[in-house]
């Protein structure tokens, strides 16, 4: 079936809106005339940056940050010619950044767990199941973390960078979780190790993905599925909800090269979502995020991303019509092709995945297409079991933080953004009980130990009263467009 992303977006939106507080984010920024710009500037050579940086000076910009492993210069010019002029020898691309960013997919907290209640339960913890709150974790038993957690719980020695929103540092359940000493904050494109920049300044989004990975079991509050790895906090999203092509660049080349094997990315990049190849205004951030990516892998590290949330069919044609959504110009009507790949998850060696909820069906917004879904994982879905007695307890339960008050608590959301994070747990157990594993071939594992699930037969119609969010699962039992290789099983990739 093929919808148009407005179409898909505005019918499942107004099904939540009866239950969830909307949060309304900013345009983005925009330059007023003879301000500085940020572009990226591409080296013809993939590993140096001299030549580069000689034209950039030449042309009047300033060098912000010089990524020499994967030959990308972030640079800042007021020039409106910058692009032109630093054209030539040395240099093989250069293009704003400017309207080049995606607001986080950030369906913000449904309900929160009442602290009295919270307090009143706290207890010395020795499992997982024993955390107060893991009752309501339907998400962990559904793919046995608490049998896996015998084998392992993980090892402090595998950290998960979490590029997001930044990571509450004062949460009692992430105080002794996270890797201060590889967080940093990558926005500008530029490194700041200092902890008020990494910590988060605007949304509890990465704060809640990290308890899913590595939640302590302390007796307070929830379980993560990895509790005895650490997450960094790799900050890519900035206060307005808009994650720029040189952060995500700079928190790969961040997480490559301070020893994290595993990242979590519940993000996109780029505003109009799909960046084709073939359109000579994106073709530079796909070759730049192409370069970091590639380098990752070569320096160990598996990334692993969100499908989306707009239940589109990633693997047939569909039509955008709401991008560029951050302000930047027109709204066009795109025909989103195979050139157009959502990025990161349909990039290659990234493992892309779908969401599912308590019923282990696909969650009525994820995305999905076959030959993209590498794996599916709990991401709630407040419509299961049923679509008109809407259950919050059904979404995912984590921590999270209130930047306004600085308060840190336990909440529902929803998500690509929570399945994902739930891979990435497994993928640290996984290589916290054989760290041997090249990322190729943890990739390898979690599909071939995922459980799978067949499509559903016919129109798969999860919300009768939502046409919108009606879909068709292509494929068989073993691999389809639904589930990929199948849900993620916690105990299968540690035995």
């Amino acid at each position: 079936m093929r919808l148009s992303r407005s179409a898909a977006a505005r019918a499942v939106a107004v099904v939540l809106a009866a239950i969830v507080a909307v949060v309304v984010i900013g345009p983005g920024r925009a330059d007023a005339a003879g301000s500085q710009s940020s572009y990226l500037v591409l080296a013809s050579d993939g590993s140096s940056t001299a030549q580069a940086a000689q034209r950039v000076t030449a042309a009047g910009g300033q060098i912000v940050a010089a990524y020499d492993q994967i030959g990308v210069l972030v640079v800042r010019s007021a020039k409106t010619s910058f692009a032109k002029t630093v054209s030539g020898h040395g240099v093989l691309a250069a293009v704003t950044t400017k309207g080049f960013g995606t607001v986080l997919a950030d369906d913000g907290v449904l309900a929160t767990v009442d602290a009295a209640t919270v307090a009143a339960q706290t207890h010395a913890a020795g499992r997982a199941t024993d955390e107060p709150l893991f009752g309501l974790q339907w998400n962990m038993t559904q793919i046995d973390v608490p049998a896996a957690q015998k084998v392992t719980r993980g090892k402090p020695s595998i950290v998960v960078g979490v590029l997001d929103s930044g990571i509450s540092s004062t949460h009692p359940d992430l105080a002794t979780q996270i890797a201060k000493d590889k967080s940093a904050s990558c926005l500008g494109g530029v490194v700041d190790t200092r902890q008020s920049a990494w910590s988060p300044t605007a949304s509890t989004h990465g704060t809640h993905v990290a308890g899913i990975i590595a939640a302590a079991i302390n007796g307070v509050g929830v379980a993560g599925v990895a509790p005895g790895v650490k997450v960094a906090s790799v900050k890519v999203v900035d206060d307005n909800g808009f994650i720029y092509p040189e952060a995500a660049i700079c928190g790969f080349l961040w997480a490559a090269d301070h020893g994290m094997q595993i990242t979590n990315n519940s993000y996109f990049i780029d505003p109009w979502q799909f960046n084709c190849r073939n359109d000579p205004r994106q073709r530079p951030i796909w070759e730049a995020v192409q370069r970091a990516l590639r380098y990752s892998a070569r320096k160990g590290v598996l990334n692993i991303a969100a499908a989306g949330n707009d239940n589109y069919d990633l693997a047939h044609t569909l039509v955008d019509s709401i991008s560029p959504d951050d302000g930047s110009g027109p709204v066009e009507d795109r025909v989103i092709t195979n050139s157009c790949l959502e990025l990161p998850a349909e990039a290659p060696g990234v493992v892309a995945v779908s969401a599912l909820g308590i019923e282990r069906r696909k969650a009525a917004y994820s995305s999905y297409g076959l030959g993209v879904i590498d794996v599916a994982a709990p991401g709630g879905d407040i419509h299961q079991p049923d679509p008109t007695a809407p259950n919050i307890a059904n979404a995912v339960l984590s921590t999270i933080y209130d930047p306004g008050t600085g308060e840190n608590g336990w909440g529902y959301e929803q998500g690509t953004s929570m399945a994902t994070p739930h891979v990435a747990g497994v993928a640290a157990l996984a290589l916290s009980a054989n760290p041997h594993l090249t990322p190729g071939a943890l990739a390898s594992l979690l599909q071939r130990t995922a459980e799978a699930l067949p499509c559903p037969p016919g129109v798969y119609d999860p919300i009768p009263q939502v046409p919108a969010a009606r879909a068709t699962c292509d494929g068989g039992r073993g691999h389809n467009g639904f589930y990929g290789a199948g849900e993620v099983d916690a105990l299968a990739m540690v035995s």
